[in-house]
C-alpha cells in the first residue's frame, strides 16, 4: 500500500510575544572530545592509540518549581572502556546517576533561585571529559505565552495533492535538542496556537503535520521564543 509523506510545513515555525526572538534558530549540543595520539615502536610495525571519551548534550536551563527537571548527556568512548559519571555542584533538590549521567529532581518553592556552575565530567579510569559548565534557574511561576503561527502543507513528497491532513504536532522544550513537551492539534484548519504556562528563558519550537493514516512529516526547523 503506498504511504503518503506530509511535507510542505512552513520552513520556520513563526513565533510572537513580546520581547521575543522571531528569528529561526537550531543549535547542536556542546561536546568536548579528546584528540588521539598515535605512537610507533623503534621498528616502526607497531602503533597505540590513546583516546579519552566523549560526552555532549544541552541541559535545560530552567525548570518551574514543582516540575521534574532531568538531563542525560550522550556519552562515548572508542575503545569501549567502561564509563562512569561525575558531576560538580549539584542542585540541592537534584539527584545524579554516576552510572549514566542522569541529573533529575523536582524542586519546591523554597528552591527557587539559580543553581550555577554545574559541572558533569565522563571518565574511562584513565581519562576524564566534562561538558562546559551550565546553570538551572528554578521558577516561581510559569505565566509566560508564545504564539505560534505556520502553513498548512498542501502536497505529499510525491508532488500529489494533499488530501488526507488531519492535524499538527507542537515540540518545545527549553533546548533545541531535546523538545519534550508536546501539544497535539487534531484539527488541520487550524494554523496558530498560543503555547502558554512558559517559565522565563529561552523555549525552542518545532511542528510536524500528520495524515488520517498517522503519517507524520518531517518537522520544521526550530524556531526560539524569550520569555522574560
Amino acid at each position: 500500500m503506498h504511504r503518503l509523506i506530509v511535507v510542505g510545513l512552513l520552513g520556520a515555525v513563526m513565533v510572537a510575544g513580546c520581547g521575543g526572538d522571531n528569528s529561526p534558530f537550531s543549535s547542536t549540543g556542546a561536546s568536548s572530545t579528546g584528540s588521539s595520539s598515535t605512537g610507533s615502536s623503534s621498528g616502526g610495525n607497531s602503533s597505540t592509540i590513546a583516546s579519552v571519551p566523549a560526552i555532549s548534550g544541552s541541559p535545560a536551563n530552567s525548570v518551574v518549581a514543582g516540575q521534574h527537571y532531568s538531563f542525560q548527556p550522550a556519552a562515548s568512548d572508542s575503545n569501549n572502556s567502561t564509563l562512569t559519571f561525575s558531576i560538580q555542584n549539584t542542585p540541592s533538590w537534584a539527584t545524579f546517576d554516576t552510572s549514566t549521567g542522569l541529573l533529575s529532581g523536582t524542586p519546591t518553592v523554597a528552591e527557587v533561585g539559580t543553581y550555577p556552575n554545574i559541572i558533569i565530567s565522563v571518565s574511562d579510569g584513565t581519562s576524564e571529559t566534562a561538558l562546559p559548565a551550565f546553570s538551572v534557574a528554578v521558577t516561581e511561576a510559569a505565566s509566560g505565552t508564545a504564539t505560534l503561527s505556520w502553513t498548512a502543507p498542501s502536497e505529499n513528497t510525491n508532488g500529489s495533492a494533499l488530501t488526507n491532513l488531519a492535524g499538527y504536532w507542537i515540540n518545545y522544550g527549553t533546548s533545541a535538542d531535546n523538545l519534550s513537551e508536546k501539544v497535539q492539534i487534531d484539527n488541520p484548519g487550524i494554523v496558530t496556537y498560543v503555547v502558554s504556562n512558559l517559565s522565563p528563558g529561552t523555549w525552542y519550537f518545532s511542528l510536524t503535520a500528520y495524515s488520517a493514516a498517522n503519517v507524520q512529516s518531517a518537522p520544521s526547523s526550530v524556531a526560539s521564543y524569550t520569555v522574560d
